[in-house]
């Protein structure tokens, strides 16, 4: 049963004290059990409209260099799924590649493709703001998972085809950080091999 959006505590306002160093066991536990749903593993429901402004509200609080917000979230669910699809279908060279890519978002109930709207800056590289559109992504995973969601981050090959950027309406320039799927899942996700992260630290 997802938490009620109740739950979550309204923003402070600016220059209101921001105090995000409380001990939490649960928010401890949620990033070390965190797992992936496979995309093949979901059902309805997924967030209502309500759970989902929240869960990108909550998503947006993500370090922002410059306080740009080099990003925008497009919400890929109900029958906008398959039109969504029809789209990707429209920029394919062959039946069968059309025919998968109007499964694309029908596989969880809700997406919310995260757009990296990256851009030249005076004093902000772009490679920062594209870092902060990654961490809308996890971000988005993270409070979806705490809702009570299943959810699955994914990019696959609209992310990297021009054409296919401009069929789901992005600009030229800007570029897909990530398609977060969120639903219930119908199997409880078993932990995969992860990378030894004892081999990967170094200090001076």
């Amino acid at each position: 049963m997802p938490l009620p959006v109740s739950m979550i505590p309204p923003a402070p306002g600016e220059n209101e004290p921001c105090d995000a160093t409380f001990e939490s066991a649960k928010v401890l536990s949620l990033l070390a059990r965190r797992r992936s749903t496979k995309i093949i593993h979901f059902t309805a429901p997924g967030p209502s409209d309500g759970e989902l402004d929240a869960l990108i509200r909550l998503a947006a609080r993500v370090p922002d260099h410059g306080k740009l917000g080099p990003w925008r979230f497009v919400v890929i669910e109900g029958e906008g799924r398959a039109r969504a699809g029809e789209k990707l279908a429209g920029v394919c060279t062959d039946a069968q590649s059309a025919e998968i890519a109007r499964h694309t978002f029908q596989r969880a109930p809700v997406c919310v493709m995260v757009v990296s709207t990256a851009a030249a800056h005076a004093k902000i590289p772009e490679w920062e703001q594209q870092l902060s559109a990654g961490a809308v992504c996890y971000a988005l995973l993270i409070a979806g998972h705490a809702m009570g969601y299943g959810g699955c981050w994914l990019t696959g090959w609209p992310a990297y085809d021009a054409r296919a950027r401009a069929a789901l309406g992005l600009a030229e320039g800007e570029r897909i950080a990530g398609f977060i799927h969120l639903g219930t899942p119908t199997e409880t996700p078993t932990e995969r091999v992860r990378a030894d992260w004892a081999q990967r630290v170094a200090r001076f």
